[in-house]
């Protein structure tokens, strides 16, 4: 029942827009037509960032071509968005993106992680996150450095558990 009502939450709040949010033309054309490749996709996300974060992009653009569709909100109130997803300050990075079923994956996660999560969700989790913003991860790469990094499974009750672990260049 809880996950359905996220979801239907989810959807009025694509529908009518959520609060003052902005998209360029250019973001909400290229939404338009990552939705219409998106039949190919098994999953989705609705990715809430700031206007301004050039990272949040890359990291969008891998999600993408790992096979998971995304619609984008440019948004100035990411702590609200944080705040209502129960995502505590020391699990936040820069973006924020929620699944159609509700599960929430905050920050620099590989694609393929948040497929293998989605594929078979831990019953006591409602998403993942990867901390601050490390080098090397999704969005974050900078040549050939890479900062080795912890995906950590988010539990109902507040607490964390480490997910996966990323050492060297895995995503």
């Amino acid at each position: 029942m809880m996950r359905s009502l996220k979801i239907m939450t989810w959807l009025l709040l694509i529908i009518i827009g959520f609060e003052k949010t902005t998209a360029s033309d250019e973001e909400s054309m290229r939404s338009a037509e990552q939705v219409e490749k998106s039949s190919s996709f098994n999953y989705s996300l609705q990715v809430f960032k700031s206007p301004t974060c050039g990272c949040c992009q890359r990291w969008i653009d891998h999600i993408n071509e790992g096979n998971i569709a995304t619609t984008i909100t440019n948004t100035e109130k990411m702590s609200k968005i944080k705040s209502e997803n129960k995502i505590l300050t020391h699990y936040q990075s820069c973006h924020t993106a929620i699944s159609l079923e509700g599960f929430v994956f905050e920050g620099h996660i590989p694609a393929t992680t948040i497929r293998r999560f989605l594929d078979n969700p831990p019953n006591d989790a409602f998403g993942l996150a990867v901390t601050g913003m490390p080098i090397g991860s999704p969005g974050m790469e900078m040549g050939g450095r890479h900062d080795d990094y912890e995906v950590l499974l988010l539990k109902r009750d507040g607490s964390s558990a480490v997910y996966e672990k990323i050492i060297g260049h895995t995503h």
